[in-house]
C-alpha cells in the first residue's frame, strides 16, 4: 500500500507498508510506544481505548489506522502530561476520581469531547429538552460518560469531576441564578451512581496512593 501520514498529538508519522488491518490501538502502542490509550476488552465495549479523532471520541480498538490519513488524532498524552495537566486532569486529580487508574485515560479523552458537546448543545439519550439540554444534570453526564467503565466504581468522583469543569465553562453563557441551581443538582453526587459495596471492601480502610502519572496516561 502507499504511504500513510497520520498526526497524532499534532505530530506526523508516516508509514510504509502498515499492515491494513492494523487498528489505530495497536498502531499507538505496538508501533509508536504511545502507551496512554489503554487495551481493555478489544471489543469497544470499556471505553479504556478512547482518543479523540478531530474532536470526536472514538473507540480506538474498533478503528483502523489507514482510514484515518490526514485526520486530526490526540490521545490522553495530548491532553496533557504529568507537569502540564489539563483543567479536566487536575479535576480527576482533586475530586479522586480514579483508583487503579487503567480507565482513567479513556475517561477523561471521553470526558473532554462530552464537554465540547455540552458547550454545543448536543442532547443526549436522557435529555427532556431537545432545544436547550441541560448538560450540568448529573444524569446527563452518567448517560454521556455510559460508554466508559471503571471496574473501581469510582462513578460518583468521575462524574463530580467533569461537573466541576463543566461549570467553569459555562460560565458566563448561563445566569447566575441558573448556575447556582444547576451546581446544586450536579455537584451533589452520592453513591446512587455506583454499586453498593461488597462486605469486604466495608471491612477494608481505602488507600489513596494514586500518582500524578495515572491521570497523564501512566505506562501500563
Amino acid at each position: 500500500m502507499s504511504t500513510l501520514t497520520l498526526t497524532i498529538n499534532k505530530q506526523d508519522y508516516q508509514f510504509d507498508d502498515l499492515d491494513p488491518r492494523t487498528t489505530l490501538l495497536d498502531l499507538c502502542r505496538q508501533h509508536l510506544q504511545i502507551t496512554g490509550p489503554k487495551k481493555g476488552c478489544d471489543h469497544g465495549q470499556c471505553g479504556a481505548c478512547t482518543m479523540l479523532i478531530n474532536g470526536r471520541r472514538v473507540n480506538a480498538c474498533l478503528t483502523l489506522a489507514v482510514m484515518h490519513d490526514g485526520d486530526e488524532i490526540t490521545t490522553i498524552e495530548g491532553i496533557g502530561l504529568p507537569e502540564s495537566l489539563s483543567e479536566l486532569q487536575q479535576a480527576f486529580k482533586d475530586h479522586d476520581a480514579f483508583q487503579c487508574g487503567y480507565c482513567t485515560p479513556g475517561q477523561i479523552c471521553s470526558a473532554t469531547a462530552l464537554i465540547e458537546e455540552v458547550k454545543q448543545n448536543w442532547p443526549s439519550y436522557v435529555t427532556t429538552d431537545l432545544q436547550n439540554p441541560d448538560g450540568l444534570l448529573a444524569q446527563e453526564i452518567s448517560e454521556r460518560m455510559s460508554g466508559n467503565i471503571c471496574r473501581c466504581s469510582a462513578y460518583p468522583n468521575i462524574i463530580n469531576a467533569i461537573s466541576q469543569v463543566l461549570e467553569n465553562e459555562m460560565k458566563g453563557k448561563i445566569t447566575a441564578n441558573a448556575s447556582k441551581n444547576t451546581a446544586t443538582k450536579s455537584s451533589e453526587v452520592t453513591g446512587i451512581w455506583s454499586p453498593p459495596p461488597s462486605e469486604a471492601q466495608l471491612g477494608k480502610p481505602s488507600q489513596n496512593n494514586q500518582s500524578t502519572a495515572t491521570v497523564a496516561g501512566g505506562h501500563l
